[in-house]
C-alpha cells in the first residue's frame, strides 16, 4: 500500500470511524485502541480491496468487525460470570459512562445516546451507521453484509423501540418530579 492512499484514507475518514466506535464502545481509549486495529487491517488487507464497495464502507466494514472482536472478547471474560453474549439478539452494552465529548451534547441527544444503547446490536449498528454516519441504506447494507430490506425492517424497529424506551423514561421522569 502507498504511503499517501494510507494517508488520505486516513485523513478522509478518521474522524468517522472514530466517532463510531466511540458510539459503539463509550470509552474513548477502547476507541482509539479499535481505531488502530482498524487501520492496520487496512494495512494488511488493501491489496485485497477490489473497490466494489466506496472505500467508506469498506473501511466502516473493518471496524464493524473489529468492534465485534472486541465485544465477542469481552463476553468471553466475563463466561466465568455465567454471562453470554449473543451479537445478533443481545445489547452491546458498555457499562462506563458517555464519553466526555458528549456532555456538551444537549439533553435530548444524550437522552437518545442512553437509550441507543439498550438496543440490540444490530439495531444499534444500522442507527450509528444511518443516522450518525450519514451512511445509505445501500451503504449500510453493503457494511454489515445485509440485504437492503434488511436494513429497512431493522431502522423500522430500532426506531420503534427508540421512540417507546423514550416515551417510558419521559413518562417516569415526569413522575418522578
Amino acid at each position: 500500500m502507498d504511503d499517501s492512499v494510507f494517508q488520505r484514507l486516513y485523513e478522509d475518514y478518521n474522524r468517522d470511524v472514530f466517532n463510531f466506535l466511540i458510539y459503539l464502545t463509550r470509552h474513548r481509549e477502547v476507541a482509539e485502541d479499535l481505531m488502530h486495529e482498524v487501520y492496520v487491517c487496512v494495512l494488511k488487507s488493501y491489496g485485497r480491496f477490489e473497490g466494489k464497495s466506496s472505500e467508506k464502507t469498506w473501511l466502516f466494514a473493518i471496524a464493524k468487525n473489529v468492534s465485534i472482536d472486541y465485544f465477542r472478547k469481552q463476553s468471553t471474560i466475563k463466561k466465568h460470570t455465567n454471562i453470554h453474549f449473543d451479537w445478533e439478539t443481545q445489547q452491546l452494552t458498555a457499562t462506563d459512562k458517555l464519553p466526555e465529548h458528549f456532555i456538551e451534547a444537549d439533553e435530548q441527544q444524550k437522552q437518545l445516546l442512553e437509550v441507543l444503547h439498550t438496543c440490540t446490536g444490530d439495531q444499534k449498528m444500522v442507527i450509528l451507521m444511518r443516522f450518525f454516519q450519514d451512511l445509505s441504506v445501500a451503504e449500510t447494507a453493503e457494511v454489515l453484509d445485509w440485504t437492503e430490506s434488511k436494513v429497512k425492517t431493522t431502522q423500522h424497529r430500532a426506531i420503534k423501540a427508540l421512540k417507546t424506551k423514550l416515551d417510558v423514561r419521559s413518562v417516569k421522569e415526569g413522575g418522578m418530579r
